[in-house]
């Protein structure tokens, strides 16, 4: 849900309409609906967003040069956007802070021959209070494309479910803001207290025609029971000790969220989902009566459920908790990670495109960082290394590492000289087979190592 579907194609069917557009979405959907129509159709020259890593057709457009990708922290279009209808020309993010994304240097074109053509410019960046920001100039875009659940003729507009994610944000700092909703009903019959967002910021509403609300990756569970072995299912168990009782937490997808399901009873924590919802619960039982909403999904636009007592929330609100400091726990993959606390994790030059997410805004946060990965990649490269040499994600922001062989604490502040200690091991694992696995040196804690559970 939160797709404002029938505009979207309304304007790629649209052949005189507008081309040369330059897109700014929090992802770039899937292949052949939604955005991927516009693409689809050549209308795009230019995207901006932080993650495009499910949709194909996008990815091999820009990687033979046929389309621009800006890719921009998730935390941060949502402020920029909201900066902008707040009347601010700029706002300052510790996201990306030394990293390329800051730095400059990721590419923005390929050329046809799928070389890089055009790389990005460096950001302006300040210290605060001995930290490093990124300044960022509002995103003010010309039209807004918003979806809601709920419309009065007013233009108030109700949103559900996390389906809510970036339609405020869109729809406040649009120029002109067309809005489509579900439902439309006559002014005063909306209760003033369930209104998300006032009708001051709605030029022009329209019934949505179109509410397919395509479910992404539709994820079911039969008993909460979650089927995990060998190496991953020893990651899985071992990231679920990081849990404390009243934590809020926010788990990646994959590996991370998986852990929430060894959850110790009587342990209760508080799961955040970027996109907008705080109170995640598991994927929906169909055998408790539960069936797939397109409008409760995950960052990994899962299908899931909301506990008892959870809230939703837009996405500039989101990573307002986060940036804030109000996260306890962090964790998420990687696909490297150095010696001093380095993340790689959204990015391999001319190979794949995902993008980063919301992870540049979670791992710059005051947050715990905790890192869940296979300690080699396929073929036996190493994945921990003295320096990433992929792209980073975070910059020193690393502060625990759980793979398949053991888990690593990481002195990212430097307070013990730095670098990286071995604090727990796999059974059947010795530290010398880590060392071969691992291509920078590290300590080991003192006394006997304690053997990871096996799952």
């Amino acid at each position: 849900g939160g797709t404002p579907e029938t505009l979207l194609h309304t304007l790629s069917a649209w052949e005189d309409g507008p081309t040369n557009l330059i897109v700014a979405s929090l992802t770039a959907g899937v292949d052949g609906f939604g955005l991927g129509k516009l693409f689809e159709c050549g209308k795009v020259k230019r995207m901006i967003s932080s993650y495009v890593g499910e949709n194909k057709n996008f990815e091999q457009m820009f990687f033979t040069g046929e389309l621009e990708v800006e890719l921009v922290p998730q935390g941060t279009i949502a402020a920029r956007l909201r900066a902008a209808g707040a009347g601010m020309p700029a706002v300052f993010t510790p996201a990306g802070a030394g990293t390329m994304y800051a730095n400059g240097g990721l590419p923005l074109k390929h050329a046809p021959d799928g070389s890089v053509a055009v790389l990005t410019q460096p950001r302006q960046t300040q210290m605060f209070d001995g930290k490093e920001y990124v300044m960022e100039y509002a995103l003010r875009p010309d039209v807004s494309f918003v979806k809601a659940y709920k419309a009065d003729t007013r233009g108030n507009l109700v949103f559900r479910g996390t389906s809510s994610n970036a339609n405020p944000d869109c729809a406040v700092a649009g120029r002109v803001v067309i809005a489509e909703a579900e439902t439309i009903v006559e002014a005063g019959e909306l209760d003033p207290d369930e209104i998300h967002l006032s009708g001051v910021y709605v030029d022009h509403l329209i019934h949505a025609a179109d509410n397919e609300k395509r479910i992404e990756r539709l994820r079911e569970t039969t008993a909460g029971k979650v089927d995990i072995s060998g190496g991953r299912g020893r990651i899985v168990k071992r990231a679920a000790k990081e849990f404390r009782d009243g934590m809020y937490v926010n788990l990646g997808i994959g590996i991370p969220t998986m852990a929430s399901s060894f959850i110790p009873e009587g342990m209760h924590i508080e799961l955040q989902a970027e996109n907008g919802l705080m109170g995640l619960g598991p994927y929906p039982d169909p055998s408790l009566g539960q069936s797939a909403d397109p409008d409760y999904i995950n960052a990994g636009k899962e299908t899931v459920t909301a506990v008892p007592g959870a809230s939703t929330f837009h996405s500039s609100e989101s990573f307002n908790m986060i940036r804030g400091g109000h996260m306890d726990l962090t964790i998420l993959g990687g696909m490297q990670c150095s010696s001093s606390g380095d993340l790689a994790s959204f990015f391999i030059p001319g190979k794949l495109l995902k993008g980063m997410g919301g992870a540049m805004d979670l791992v710059s946060s005051p947050s715990t960082v905790v890192v869940t990965m296979e300690h080699t990649a396929k073929g036996g490269a190493h994945k921990i290394l003295e320096e990433c040499t992929l792209p980073l994600t975070g910059k020193g922001v690393v502060d625990r590492i759980i793979t398949d062989m053991c888990v690593f604490d990481c002195d990212k502040k430097g307070l013990k000289n730095g670098g990286l200690t071995l604090i727990e091991i796999a059974q059947g694992i010795t530290v010398d087979d880590v060392r071969v696995a691992t291509s920078c040196t590290f300590d080991v804690v003192e006394g006997e190592i304690p053997l990871m559970d096996e799952p």
